[in-house]
């Protein structure tokens, strides 16, 4: 069982908004209303950690050991969103989101296989991560420079527990969680061909809600997104390529073979599917 592990060591890490967030350095001069708009929408955006938590525990019933790390998940991503909206309320109440903006990404996401999920999510820290690092060096505002830091170290860490639980899942599962994670790493590693930044909160997830079945698609604006990545935050073609470099480097690590290219990782997803098929064929009738 992992998270036992998990816990203290994410324990020992645990940053405090209080005395860890340098309130009394803030410089109103320094904060736009555009700036603060784009705070707003991804203190919503990081709410929709409550819908993710429940479609977790329901798809990962069979796991105990996961389901418990959901505890830590949820309060730290949760611990975001708050972070946020308290810079908003101490400093522009105005754009403190209303309780009806955060329930309408509190949705039903539809059933999914439980280890593309996972890689999907472990994509999505790491994307996180550097977008919120991305965020931090376009802020001029001390504070909210800080609290940018600080959240994308928690999505970092958030990534590696992630991981742990792949390392887990390929133990118990082999070849099958292979070509799962294989086949989510050719996708999230390729957001280069793709119009709208690859991201869970960015996929549709309700087939019977489409086309308003993303997260995005549900804040005050849905279009924010594409705006703060391209026009404001200008996470550009070398931002992508750590996001996909460090991608790579995990599949690595976890399937003990070097991929330097997306291609070769898609490579490798076809190899592990010829072995599937071949062991389904080799099964008597």
């Amino acid at each position: 069982m992992l998270y036992p592990e998990l816990f203290k060591s994410l324990e020992q890490v645990r940053w405090n908004m209080e005395t860890d967030i340098p309130w009394d350095q803030f410089d109103a001069s320094l904060l736009t209303d555009e700036q603060a708009r784009t705070i707003k929408m991804n203190a919503i955006t990081e709410w929709s950690a409550l819908p993710a938590t429940e479609m977790f525990l329901r798809d990962n019933r069979g796991d105990s050991d996961f389901c418990a790390f959901m505890s830590v998940w949820f309060f730290e991503e949760q611990k975001h969103s708050l972070v946020l909206m308290e810079y908003l309320r101490r400093f522009r109440p105005d754009m403190v989101p209303t309780e009806e903006e955060l329930d309408n990404v509190r949705f039903e996401f539809d059933p999914a296989p439980p280890l593309e999920t996972l890689m999907l999510h472990f994509c999505g820290e790491i994307r996180l991560n550097h977008w919120y690092r991305c965020a931090s060096d376009w802020h001029t505002e001390p504070v909210i420079k800080q609290i940018y830091k600080i959240i994308s170290q928690d999505e970092a860490r958030h990534g590696g527990a992630y991981l742990r639980y792949m390392k887990k899942a390929l133990n118990e599962s082999g070849d099958v969680a292979r070509a799962a994670f294989a086949k989510i790493g050719v996708l999230m590693g390729s957001a280069r061909r793709t119009e709208k930044p690859l991201h869970p909160t960015n996929l549709h997830v309700n087939q019977a809600l489409f086309p308003n079945d993303t997260v995005q698609s549900r804040l005050p604006d849905p279009d924010w997104l594409e705006v703060w990545l391209d026009q404001q935050i200008k996470f550009d073609g070398d931002w992508e390529k750590k996001v996909i470099e460090r991608i790579l480097h995990n599949m690595s690590l976890l399937f003990e073979k070097s991929f330097a290219t997306v291609q070769e990782l898609n490579r490798y997803r076809k190899e592990v599917g010829v072995r599937l098929t071949a062991a389904a064929s080799a099964q008597p009738a």
